[in-house]
């Protein structure tokens, strides 16, 4: 079962993460943004937490990433376009990429993305998952790469 998680719900889960343990629980859940818990089917155990941000380009940078999902969201007048999952971890074997697939569902029907891409770092096992799972690549950048996923 995927749940949107709050700041104040499960923030210790953001400490576990291993791309982007400098991001606040204000930043992850702060305008433009969620982050998505996946949990086993009694909810009882958390297996995979992702953080998503709205914009309408993307981002190659957590800069970008920062000021685009903010003014993306700002103007209610045009909804976002693009979902990027910028950080994923897992604590069962394959419940990251259960939680990609079901966030990216989540994204298309409840908040009308039409795309679905990455802000990963540099690194061959972020490659490695991607392509492993359908995405392909669009573009590498001097921090980070990006994946976009059907």
């Amino acid at each position: 079962m995927l749940k949107i998680v709050d700041s104040h719900e499960l923030w210790y889960l953001f400490n576990d993460d291993p791309v982007r343990p400098h991001l606040s629980a204000n930043f992850r859940t702060s305008l433009g943004r969620e982050a998505f818990v996946l949990y086993n089917e009694d909810e009882s155990k958390v297996r995979a937490v992702i953080c998503c941000a709205y914009t309408n380009d993307v981002p190659i940078t957590e800069q970008e990433l920062d000021l685009w999902s903010q003014a993306a969201c700002a103007d209610e007048t045009v909804p976002p376009r693009i979902a990027v999952f910028y950080t994923v971890w897992s604590y069962d074997r394959g419940a990251g990429r259960d939680i990609v697939f079901a966030a990216r569902d989540f994204v298309r029907d409840v908040r009308g993305c039409k795309r679905f891409v990455t802000l990963s770092p540099l690194t061959e096992m972020a490659e490695k998952f991607h392509i492993k799972n359908g995405a392909r690549l669009l573009e590498r950048g001097n921090e980070c790469q990006n994946f976009e996923y059907s």
